[in-house]
């Protein structure tokens, strides 16, 4: 693991007597300023450093390699350092965190100022708005840090860019109030079957009669839409409960709303028009996060080939078709392959036959078929093979078929034929 140093997107951590660890980020704060010529909006990015105090460790975790983090012993004003405590509020699935730097997933750390609803900017006290993102990892979490009131002194310090006193050690002394989680970033799912999309929440010290207010949107092609929203009091998931569901087939349980903060949505019999991104919106009291979740629906195409056998003509070519059904997305490929008698390895054809144009069906699905024109010149007990990839598919999907030379009863039918027709017109003529 790293020690000692900070680079961005990974950290440090440092272990306490009661099995709890610092984690240091190196994150990246966001200011939002003024454009060229006074217009529009531009944005600075700042390099920071967030510290999460007292993160849980789990017991059979093992600590040797953790080193602790040391603040300067000199503070620097222009250094922006947040300290956040999380004892209070616990970050689901924070061990990613623990981890991410041994498996080398880089840890994406956005900080920016947050004005709760009904505030105004400036008054105390501040608050942020973090970002958390692990790459390679289904870890992503928005959380509200609200700064922790320090006494002042005339020798307290003050951060140059932020204008907000820090503590001895340096940093801005905050907390995590509340946080809005996910532990997946994309799911895929087949067409017709329900899907569970992730996203949960956690808050300090709210009062339970306190509304909580959950919003499900889809933004699919650059359109947006709601899909399913619902109101409920902390203290009653029933009495006070009010759901509209704008996407038939869409539910949420009011009873793990309040009981776990969890507001997973369930889509039941998903369509192709379901696929897009989905943000879950989270309102509680004065705060608000998101997070937002890829779906894609996916339709495995079914292969089918137009001859179970293929028997060799002795002059004119036959045309052999593949067919790829009832598959989605669009995003299919089809190719010929063949395997000689002599060959070890299959070949590619130059020749990949004809496509037919995409069509389209009711429910959404494609289907696409080729057309290969098999010569006469063709080596019996060729392997001929129909190739399709798609991304619905774990691997390339084939079907095949085998040339064939003419069947030698076939000759010996004709000539008995003949045989049979000669010896009934001999007996008629008699």
């Amino acid at each position: 693991m790293i020690s000692g140093v900070i680079l961005f997107g990974y950290f440090t951590t440092c272990v306490c007597a009661d099995g709890v660890a610092d984690v240091v980020l190196s994150c990246t704060l966001v200011d939002e300023g003024v454009g060229l010529g006074g217009m529009g909006a531009a944005f600075s990015r700042t390099p920071a450093t967030l510290v999460f105090r007292d993160v849980p460790v789990a017991p059979d975790e093992s600590l040797e390699m953790l080193t602790p983090f040391v603040p300067s012993s000199v503070p620097d004003p222009d250094l922006i350092l947040f300290e956040a405590k999380v004892s209070s509020v616990e970050i689901p699935s924070a061990d990613v965190l623990l981890h991410a730097d041994c498996n080398e997933q880089e840890v994406l750390c956005e900080i920016s100022r947050y004005t709760p609803h009904g505030s105004q900017e400036g008054s105390d006290p501040a608050y942020f708005m973090v970002s958390l993102n692990v790459e390679a990892a289904e870890f992503s979490t928005c959380l509200i840090l609200q700064t922790v009131m320090a006494e002042k002194d005339p020798t307290t310090l003050v951060q140059k860019k932020l204008g907000l006193p820090l503590s001895q050690s340096g940093s801005l002394l905050t907390e995590v109030i509340f946080l809005v989680f996910s532990h997946i970033k994309s799911v895929s799912a087949p067409l017709r079957a329900d899907v569970l999309l992730n996203c949960g929440f956690k808050q300090h010290e709210i009062p339970l009669s306190q509304e909580v207010a959950i919003e499900w949107r889809l933004q699919h092609r650059g359109k947006g839409h709601k899909v399913l929203e619902m109101r409920t009091r902390l203290d009653d998931a029933e009495g006070h409960t009010v759901v509209s569901a704008e996407r038939r087939g869409s539910s949420m349980d009011a009873a793990q709303v309040v009981g776990e903060g969890n507001v997973s949505v369930t889509l039941s019999k998903l369509k192709v028009l379901d696929a897009g991104i989905y943000i879950c919106t989270v309102r509680l009291g004065l705060f608000h996060a998101q997070q937002v979740i890829e779906l894609h629906v996916v339709q495995l195409p079914n292969v089918s080939l137009s001859e179970e056998k293929l028997v060799l003509k002795t002059k004119s070519p036959q045309t052999l078709s593949c067919h790829c059904n009832k598959y989605y997305p669009l995003d299919a490929q089809m190719e010929w392959l063949s395997l000689s008698p002599t060959d070890t390895e299959p070949v590619v054809l130059p020749d990949q036959g004809s496509l037919s144009s995409h069509r389209q069906h009711g429910d959404g699905t494609y289907s696409l078929s080729s057309h290969l024109s098999v010569p006469p010149s063709v080596s019996p007990g060729t392997k001929i093979t129909c190739r399709v990839s798609h991304p619905a598919l774990d691997a390339p999907l084939s079907v095949s078929v085998v040339v064939q030379s003419p069947e030698a009863d076939s000759y010996l039918w004709v000539l008995g034929f003949l045989i049979i027709t000669v010896l009934f017109f001999y007996q008629v003529m008699r």
